[in-house]
């Protein structure tokens, strides 16, 4: 995590260089403490209104958990955000196995249908913001569609689980594991109904325009205010970009979408570089920030209930 950071920082500031160091300095000097802290409420609002969901799932899934336990959880996972392979969503579910006693198992379509919930919202926002905004984005209608596909399929578990026999036929590999995912997509089925879907989805558009809101609010403060909508789109689609490269966190993949989307927009490097390292920094490493607070709180709540249960 440390190296990554380390990296993020070199990036940013070969460009930084590249564009006119003294320029982009100006940019980022220019913000006050109050409008940084702005960026990180809105941050916050999201985090927060996605825990809810979060805590929706769970108790739909029938984890009888705390709303405190299970935003515990989901907050203190991002500390892992910036590792390889999702490593978060498995300490989520060694803390759900201890306090609840459910297998890794039981608890993985919480994982599946949270990831789905984001897909379907961030798709959505991406089509919508790019409907009303000025500006095209080459390959976003098609990241859109795929994110919009990739959420139905989780929220159809009959689809899905035909689509799991499907390929496992075509294959013959892994009977185990495709088993294991068959019976998971099964068990998305609690999630489908309209009160859930409805619910999750809300609080999960209020948590991503709430963070493209503050793109947008921190191009205007920077005198490159390109529109609501364009600012949106760019920070989903770029977000979304960044996940598909498979990098940990997106991170080099969701900055350089950024940057070059921006530059498209007629956005200067020596605005374009210190606006997209500012609104990773209060987005992704303010999550991971966040994260590494909540996570001893977790794995010490998550100890002391198991050993309470084998006591």
């Amino acid at each position: 995590m440390l190296l990554l950071l380390a990296l993020f920082a070199l990036g940013f500031l070969g460009l930084a260089l590249a564009g006119g160091w003294e320029e982009s300095w100006q940019q980022v000097m220019q913000l006050s403490g109050l409008q940084l802290a702005g960026l990180l409420a809105l941050s916050l609002v999201n985090y927060l209104f996605r825990g809810l969901r979060w805590h929706l799932f769970a108790r739909r899934l029938g984890l009888g958990l705390s709303a405190r336990a299970n935003i515990r959880h989901f907050l203190g996972g991002f500390a892992m955000t910036a590792t390889p392979g999702r490593v978060g969503e498995l300490v989520r579910m060694r803390w759900i196995s201890r306090e609840a006693a459910w297998p890794f198992t039981r608890s993985t379509p919480l994982v599946l249908v949270d990831r789905a919930s984001d897909l379907a919202a961030m798709g959505l926002i991406l089509a919508v913001a790019l409907s009303l905004s000025t500006m095209g984005i080459k390959g976003a209608v098609t990241v859109a569609a795929l994110a919009l596909v990739a959420a139905a399929l989780v929220t159809r578990p009959a689809l899905l689980s035909a689509l799991v026999t499907l390929c496992y036929r075509a294959t013959g590999w892994l009977p185990r594991l495709f088993a294991r995912i068959r019976s998971a997509a099964r068990s998305l089925k609690q999630f489908s109904t309209a009160p859930v879907i409805a619910g999750s989805l809300t609080l999960g558009l209020a948590g991503w325009v709430a963070e493209g809101y503050a793109f947008h609010l921190l191009l205007m403060w920077m005198g490159a205010d390109i529109g609501f909508f364009s600012a949106v789109a760019i920070f989903v689609f770029s977000t979304l970009a960044g996940g598909l490269t498979g990098a940990p966190g997106g991170v080099g993949g969701a900055e350089a979408a950024m940057i070059a989307l921006l530059k498209l927009h007629g956005i200067p490097l020596e605005i374009s570089v210190p606006a997209t390292a500012i609104i990773r920094v209060t987005t992704l490493w303010f999550a991971i920030g966040l994260g590494l607070l909540v996570f001893p709180f977790a794995e010490r709540a998550s100890l002391k209930a198991k050993a309470k249960a084998i006591s």
